[in-house]
């Protein structure tokens, strides 16, 4: 699976081998133009020295994090926190990996969220996340470590990394010349965390936008170029898959029973299928009516089922 450390190198130097000037700077901050036709002024650190310089229009692809944000005053949301250890394994156990991600639900490894192993190459992310107890992430990431420690067994961790996974978009996402795009605009889905593809493709869909409404950088563009050309096509492109994964997640992720239920259903070729056309093509795949019927009404009995499961098992424990 994808190594940012990778890909974002690979993506820099493509940039930079077709003319981007790329400065390696820390961002601070973003200063507002005083009048319409203005330019912005983006200030950072260059080699421990202050420096600044003038802009036309601001893409903010600086993560969860954003300083852009904070400078247009995009408002705030809610987020999740992710935690994982990158564990590099022994030639024999990576071999398990080689073709295989595993996914883990259960109310010791988080209340809302999934654990993971993801393999990275030549070693593994072993992981979990959660959105309402964010001060007992690492009791979950220990329940991860927990169910897969005769995998991992021999491993040795070679980074930690935690970080915010935004919930769902952000009240502002264009501001005068300026567009969020990726974790900076709250593009992450449900359900899975994913970000990086709607990442990439929130940020070469606002700017093919810009040069769009441009026409190539003949005219300056403004706030309603920005709507039209970008935020409009976004929404109507990719909303409804964030409402509808937004949706999955708060039925199945709640509880142990509605996780069985998840386990179940999961296991139907229909939905399997379903599933994976929709995680290949980023939209909710078109199935057939009939069998479209028979999986909502498979996930209600399981959901009925899994819940009677669950009271006659609490019911054992008092």
């Amino acid at each position: 699976m994808i190594r940012r450390e990778v890909l974002d190198s690979f993506l820099r130097s493509r940039a930079e081998s077709v003319g981007t000037n790329i400065i390696n700077a820390l961002f601070t901050h973003l200063e507002l133009p005083g009048s319409p036709n203005s330019p912005y002024t983006v200030h950072y650190n260059s080699n421990g020295s202050k420096e600044s310089i003038s802009v036309d229009v601001v893409i903010g692809a600086d993560g969860a994090n954003s300083r852009v944000a904070k400078s247009i005053d995009a408002g705030n949301y809610s987020y999740a926190i992710a935690f994982q250890e990158r564990i590099r394994l022994p030639d024999e156990k990576m071999k398990y990996y080689e073709n295989l991600a595993e996914m883990y639900v259960g109310d010791d490894i988080s209340p809302d969220f999934y654990g993971w192993v993801f393999p990275k190459c030549d070693h593994v992310a072993v992981g979990t996340g959660t959105v309402c107890s964010k001060q007992d992430i690492k009791v979950y990431q220990n329940g991860v470590r927990e169910r897969v420690k005769e995998k991992i067994y021999g491993g040795k961790v070679i980074k930690v990394e935690a970080h915010p996974i935004p919930e769902h978009p952000r009240p502002r996402r264009v501001r005068g010349r300026v567009a969020l795009v990726g974790d900076s605009a709250g593009y992450v889905t449900k359900c899975s965390g994913e970000g990086i593809y709607f990442a990439a493709k929130s940020g070469r869909m606002c700017g093919e936008g810009i040069v769009r409404a441009s026409m190539n950088g003949v005219r300056t563009i403004d706030e309603k170029d920005l709507r039209k050309e970008h935020l409009k096509k976004w929404d109507s492109q990719y909303i409804n898959t964030f409402r509808f994964l937004d949706i999955l997640q708060k039925v199945f992720y709640g509880n142990n029973a509605a996780r069985e239920c998840l386990v179940e259903i999961c296991g139907c070729d229909y939905v399997q299928r379903m599933t994976f056309g929709s995680y290949l093509y980023k939209k909710l795949a078109r199935g057939n009516p009939w069998e479209d019927v028979k999986m909502v009404v498979n996930t209600v009995g399981s959901l009925i089922r899994s819940n009677i499961i669950k009271q006659e098992m609490e019911r054992l424990e008092v």
